[in-house]
């Protein structure tokens, strides 16, 4: 079985070579709602587990590589806000800029000049017709062993896939990037503190590369706005988290994906913001009990209660960068009159959000069951006996995942054979 998300990446850059042949693609577990990137957009639509999905991940898609710098990175943030950035062509060779011209904001300066930015809108429109082109290209020859695509949906500039894997059904959010090695100039400063990564991880591990993802400030221009992502640095420091403090910042994350979803305000991107601000706190002698996950759970409640009553969360990279500086004053307080709750009672609301995850479990072992005596043959796959689903490839993938805590997983893929992925799990290759 292949995995057929990553023949998309593979076919669309064989469609018209935009993509960099050479490409790395970092898959993260959970979704981009799960808050595994730094995106917040208007336009994702709704999905839950059990009823859409049973698995979620997210894959980065490099557009864009600068590889070449041995030099902080300095990108053009003067009309942006703060995490935030335009990108220039100039920084790319003649190539480059003739392969993305319609990709482009155009701006025409006084002296004659004509400089291109990188739209995040644009790259998304572009990437999600590709990937239409290359779905409707494998529906006319449909492979034996394909997997069964059942949604294929553009939520703003982040194109979500589920597939039908077994009896397994499995959502991929993808998100095309710009891919740098290095580090941003504007994140320099915090490399000259102190944290609780020291001594524990290398600082070129921590600073290997950054990306921008299609995300604007909520003042921002949306076609030419992108918003620095350091999930590849996150992955790495995920490794010196104890694994008690880790099981309280997922409970802490099934309460508030639930809690405070309406209105839109928190996600468990800033929780996972203040989790690392915590570490870099508290004394590591404390962190390390492997019986206090209770206390951390309500330290992480306090500390969000903290930051909704003062409208304040600085980003863990770039602590000028207030992530709820935006928010009304009602916002905050209706949240922060909801974590009250919880704090007053947090085993409730615990028992409350383990149930939810057994209900959608449930449901998902029922519509396997009922797929297993009802099932139609998809018009990608060959006919053959789908009362038996092979689940090989998605168990597979899931274990890279479960099994590799903290590690950075790349999938490599040579577009010339689409049918082989490479997995690189940090400095391992499969």
């Amino acid at each position: 079985k292949e995995l057929l998300f990553l023949s998309f990446a593979g076919m669309v850059q064989k469609l018209d070579q935009k993509l960099p042949v050479a490409n790395e693609y970092l898959l993260l577990s959970g979704g981009v709602r799960e808050g595994v990137v730094d995106i917040d957009l208007d336009e994702l639509n709704v999905y839950a587990r059990g009823t859409d999905y049973d698995m979620d991940f997210t894959l980065l898609v490099p557009a864009l590589k600068l590889h070449d710098r041995n030099q902080p990175v300095t990108l053009d943030m003067r009309h942006s806000a703060l995490c935030h950035s335009w990108l220039s062509l100039r920084l790319f060779d003649e190539g480059t800029i003739s392969k993305w011209k319609d990709c482009c904001t155009i701006v025409d300066h006084i002296n004659g000049a004509t400089n291109y930015f990188f739209s995040p809108t644009k790259v998304a429109d572009w990437f999600y017709d590709s990937i239409s082109i290359v779905l409707s290209e494998i529906q006319k020859k449909p492979q034996r062993g394909m997997p069964k695509v059942e949604k294929v949906e553009k939520n703003g500039t982040i194109i979500s896939i589920i597939l039908g894997v077994g009896s397994s059904r499995m959502l991929y959010d993808i998100v095309p990037v710009v891919s740098f090695k290095g580090w941003p100039a504007v994140a320099q400063s915090w490399l000259m503190e102190n944290h609780f990564w020291d001594g524990k991880i290398t600082e070129e591990e921590v600073i290997s590369g950054f990306y921008l993802v299609p995300a604007c400030s909520y003042k921002g221009k949306k076609d030419n706005e992108w918003r620095l992502s350091f999930a590849r640095s996150e992955v790495q420091l995920k490794k010196c988290i104890s694994s008690s403090l880790m099981q309280a910042y997922q409970a802490c994350k099934a309460i508030i994906i639930k809690l405070l979803s309406r209105p839109k305000a928190i996600s468990p991107y800033h929780l996972r913001s203040m989790m690392l601000w915590a570490c870099d706190r508290l004394p590591a002698s404390y962190l390390a009990q492997e019986d206090y996950a209770a206390h951390f759970l309500l330290g992480l409640i306090d500390d969000l209660q903290h930051c909704l009553v003062n409208k304040m969360c600085p980003n863990y990279f770039i602590p000028q960068c207030n992530m709820l500086e935006h928010l009304s004053e009602e916002t905050v307080m209706l949240h922060a009159r909801k974590l009250s709750s919880v704090r007053s009672d947090p085993a409730e609301h615990l028992r409350t959000a383990i149930e939810h995850v057994k209900a959608a479990n449930r449901l998902t072992l029922e519509l396997q069951r009922r797929g297993s005596t009802t099932s139609i043959p998809s018009p990608q796959s060959d006919g053959g006996d789908t009362n038996q689903p092979d689940d090989r490839l998605a168990k597979k993938l899931q274990q890279l995942v479960t099994e590799n805590p903290g590690k950075s997983i790349s999938v490599f893929i040579n577009p010339d054979d689409v049918t082989r992925p490479h997995f690189r799990i940090d400095d391992k290759f499969f």
